[in-house]
């Protein structure tokens, strides 16, 4: 994988950390901080690459997460979600945000921690940090991968969608979870 830009440094805070799972491995959930960039992309490419593809063609796989992709770019969208980080012994293992509208932008379990409670752990974080926010309505453009672990946590598909991503269709669904 090549990419192209480069990551500004920054000492930005840990603002929590929340441990999630009795049994080893535990799962640390923590804020995102800028040095976190790189890393969040590569666990983005890889998932996409090994897992999504399971669903989606490789000409879908590439558009949705080229080879070459413009870090800057990233950097920028990461520090605008501000997303949170579940690491397991110092590796970043997962990610997912949510914004203030109750919206889930990004959502990915690394592909060698499949099946190890990252998700459960990201999503019991993120209906935590809404009931706290006070946020009644969760929702999120999930993929054919995900969508019957949104399923599991009580998501409803509001709608089928066709996106177009690099010119490449992929289909994705609008899902909704009311508390």
């Amino acid at each position: 994988m090549t990419v192209k830009g480069g990551i500004k440094e920054s000492q930005s805070e840990q603002v929590m950390r929340v441990e999630y799972g009795a049994a080893k491995p535990t799962i640390t959930i923590r804020q995102y901080c800028t040095a976190d960039a790189m890393s969040t992309w590569k666990l983005f490419y890889h998932t996409i690459h090994h897992v999504n593809s399971m669903d989606y063609s490789l000409k879908q796989v590439t558009a949705w997460a080229p080879d070459e992709f413009d870090l800057s770019v990233w950097q920028q969208k990461m520090d605008r979600i501000a997303p949170f980080i579940a690491e397991i012994q110092g590796v970043i293992v997962g990610y997912a945000d949510l914004q203030e509208d109750g919206y889930i932008d990004h959502f990915f379990c690394h592909h060698e921690y499949q099946g190890m409670g990252v998700g459960k752990a990201l999503m019991q974080h993120i209906f935590m940090q809404g009931q706290l926010a006070g946020i009644m309505r969760f929702y999120s453009d999930v993929s054919l991968t995900a969508k019957m672990f949104f399923h599991h946590f009580g998501f409803q598909v509001d709608k089928q969608q066709e996106v177009l991503i690099r010119g490449e269709t992929l289909t994705n669904f609008k899902m909704v979870k009311l508390v």
